[in-house]
């Protein structure tokens, strides 16, 4: 499925972003990935960030949060950039606006992540090419708890596995 959208408006160089969603890659990841960094993580429960970082610790990773405001996240010590990690990471998973996306893959580059994968609406082609350059697998507008949840049979988990994923009430309809 072509999905080329326009980055920036009218006349924009436009990508095609089904090359960042390939489910491929995003089960390789999955399989692979023992320690993800989330850039953004909430400490807010109500927060999508906070209840992803929950999910994957749940799941077996080991769940690194990013955020600057914060000193521990989920009962981990949260750092104020990738920089100060000092463990291997292989995710970078980005809860952040569009526009920090750039600065935060050069730092996933320097740490010599494997990954950078950009949560739905986080779309990036700067940030794609900076990390593709980088030597780094892009991911991009997909949420890694409901891929995880959908390619490792975890849909039941706090819902239930229709095999639809849907917002609409009701089903498909």
């Amino acid at each position: 499925m072509d999905q080329r959208i326009s980055v920036n408006g009218v006349g924009a160089k436009s990508f095609n972003l089904a090359d960042y969603q390939d489910t491929r890659l995003i089960q390789e990841l999955l399989h692979t990935a023992r320690t993800i960094a989330i850039v953004g993580l909430s400490p807010n429960v109500l927060r999508a960030s906070h209840f992803v970082g929950y999910y994957l610790q749940r799941h077996g990773y080991r769940v690194i949060p990013v955020n600057p405001r914060e000193k521990a996240i989920l009962g981990e010590t949260s750092y104020a950039s990738l920089l100060d990690i000092p463990v291997p990471v292989d995710i970078v998973d980005v809860f952040r606006a569009p526009d920090a996306v750039p600065a935060i893959a050069r730092e996933a580059v320097q740490i010599g992540a494997k990954a950078i994968w950009m949560q739905y609406n986080v779309i990036s082609p700067e940030g794609a090419h900076i990390a593709e350059e980088g030597g780094l697998r892009v991911v991009m507008d997909r949420c890694l708890k409901v891929e995880h949840a959908r390619h490792m049979g975890r849909m039941h988990w706090l819902g239930y596995n229709t095999g639809v994923i849907t917002a609409r009430r009701g089903g498909t309809g």
